[in-house]
């Protein structure tokens, strides 16, 4: 059984390292700007998103890869990612409005994330743990395996998670534990965030959302 299991968590790290996302069309941030109109409520006129303690926290846009946020619209319209609020915007652009404004949002300069500060150093120290080096005695993969070192992101199909806010990083861990979200390649998420306890999940969001972001993310 533990081989077998050592064998299952190789090959996710394998597909981490190849797995990449196709060409997407290229957007214009200048028309970014006036389409993303109808997103300033969730995510800010900065794009910095909301950190919402208890609630529905919103993510950070600015400065992600554009080809990663056109990807999740794409996957609001067709129903691979379920959010009431988020279908009902996609489905208001067309496929030019989402290039364009996943073009704008990844050119704006990446703000802080929220929900980490009050963490104790116990807290941010499992957090830190799992993001660098993971839990083999849990089968838990590392997030820089996939989301590269300081979890600065790796091009258009893992995201940057540093200075994401802990409470949109905790739902989403949540969501592949359940198996209610399940757009990411092979399911890698949700093979990881199923060993990861309700501690850990909490760990390691607030461990991210005390990290600066990459400067220039959208290039990567």
């Amino acid at each position: 059984m533990k081989t077998s299991m050592w064998g299952r968590l190789s090959l996710l790290m394998g597909a981490c390292l190849m797995a990449s996302g196709s060409i997407a069309q290229e957007g214009d941030a200048e028309r970014g700007e006036a389409a993303s109109a109808t997103c300033v409520a969730c995510h800010q006129a900065n794009g910095g998103g909301m950190n919402i303690p208890g609630g529905e926290s919103w993510p950070r846009l600015a400065g992600l890869n554009a080809n990663y946020i056109a990807k999740q619209l794409h996957d609001f319209k067709a129903g691979d990612r379920q959010n009431a609020t988020m279908v009902t915007f996609a489905n208001m652009l067309d496929d030019q409005q989402i290039a364009d404004v996943a073009a704008y949002y990844s050119q704006l300069p990446a703000t802080p994330g929220q929900g980490g500060d009050n963490a104790d150093e116990a807290l941010l120290a499992r957090g830190q743990q799992l993001a660098e080096r993971g839990d083999w005695n849990a089968y838990i993969v590392s997030c820089q395996s996939c989301h590269g070192p300081g979890g600065q992101g790796v091009g258009e199909t893992f995201p940057g998670i540093a200075g994401q806010h802990a409470g949109y990083i905790s739902a989403q861990l949540n969501a592949w534990k359940s198996d209610t979200r399940s757009n990411d390649p092979q399911n890698l998420m949700g093979a990881i965030a199923k060993r990861m306890s309700k501690e850990d999940i909490q760990a390691v969001s607030a461990w991210y959302a005390t990290q600066p972001a990459a400067e220039g993310e959208a290039t990567q």
